[in-house]
């Protein structure tokens, strides 16, 4: 009879996944703060879109709420 291997919640998978996790987490981080220097600067939604990869409203969804609350200038902006 196989006895059931379970998993190491340590070294190896657990800690490539935990990497991947980590990584996403700076990525998302790393956005967040780019978009707003991008905006802060006068960058349109469409501007930060395109230098993303991104439909202006995939950008403006993701972002919008975040930088309203954080009192970022939203206004239309020609670009």
């Amino acid at each position: 009879m196989n006895p059931v291997r379970i998993p190491s919640p340590v070294g190896g998978a657990a800690d490539e996944l935990a990497a991947v996790v980590a990584l996403r987490d700076l990525a998302d981080r790393l956005e967040d703060a780019a978009v707003e220097h991008a905006l802060r600067d006068g960058w349109s939604w469409s501007q930060v879109a395109e230098a993303l990869g991104v439909t202006r409203q995939a950008v403006h969804k993701k972002h919008l709420k975040r930088l309203a609350d954080a009192d970022i200038d939203l206004r239309r902006r020609r670009g």
